[in-house]
């Protein structure tokens, strides 16, 4: 009797680490399909630049402090359609994202 107990106990162990392995691979199936079928949209708004001059190796923008007049608000977010100039834009990449970022104000000091 006592070896009929311990095959029975040993067939349950073995069908839990059969069930357990099972089922950790189709987690791991799911998200990989997650990852690369259904999350295309959320992961490409981590993309600091997803439009704005993507054929050149780097974005620059150099401005002569005198041009600047007496302010000037600029882009932080990459999502202006004014480019380097700040639309408001941020706002809603700040909503979509749970981002925190904010345009770059740049002004005058008064004498």
């Amino acid at each position: 009797m006592g070896k009929v107990k311990l095959l029975e106990e040993n067939d349950k162990k073995a069908e839990w680490i059969a069930a357990v392995s099972l089922a950790a691979g189709a987690a791991a199936v799911g998200y990989l399909a997650y990852k690369k079928f259904l999350c295309k949209d959320k992961c490409l708004k981590a993309m600091v630049n997803p439009h704005i001059q993507k054929d050149n190796p780097k974005v620059v923008h150099a401005f002569d402090m005198e041009d600047l007049g007496d302010k000037a608000v600029y882009c932080r977010c990459w999502r202006s359609k004014k480019f380097p100039l700040c639309d408001g834009s941020h706002t809603k990449h700040n909503e979509e994202t749970g981002d925190n970022v904010g345009p770059l104000i740049i002004k005058r000091k008064e004498a």
